[in-house]
């Protein structure tokens, strides 16, 4: 009976996982453009996201966390289709989900933001 609990412990410790979020508001570039939205001459078009995600085991492997804010916001860009028009992104959110595994790490990073057109 002992040993089936010691199993059944350790099977458990194996098998469990753990995950954190953290959602980052703040804007992470030193380069920015202002949008001045104090008038009523536009309107929310639609929402874009943008994903980027890695593995790490034993510590090894994929981006850094810089690495995967860009990339996961350049596909956010990417799927804003915004050049050449009178629309911007405004109220970009950064979104990072990290699941701890025994040996094994998943970081897996959302970008969003909403598309506004002006219309004047």
């Amino acid at each position: 009976m002992k040993k089936n609990f010691i199993l059944l412990i350790g099977a458990m410790i194996l098998l469990s996982s753990c995950a954190l979020h953290k959602g980052l508001t703040t804007n992470l570039n030193t380069n920015t453009t202002e949008v001045v939205l104090s008038q009523n001459n536009y309107k929310v078009v639609e929402r874009v996201i943008g994903k980027s995600q890695t593995l790490y085991v034993f510590g090894i492997g994929g981006h850094t966390k810089e690495g995967l804010i860009a990339e996961a916001k350049a596909n956010m860009l990417s799927n804003a289709n915004i050049l050449g028009s009178s629309k911007a992104i405004v109220n970009e959110t950064v979104e990072i989900k990290t699941s701890l595994f025994p040996f094994v790490r998943k970081c897996k990073v959302i970008v969003s933001a909403y598309i506004v057109e002006f219309t004047e």
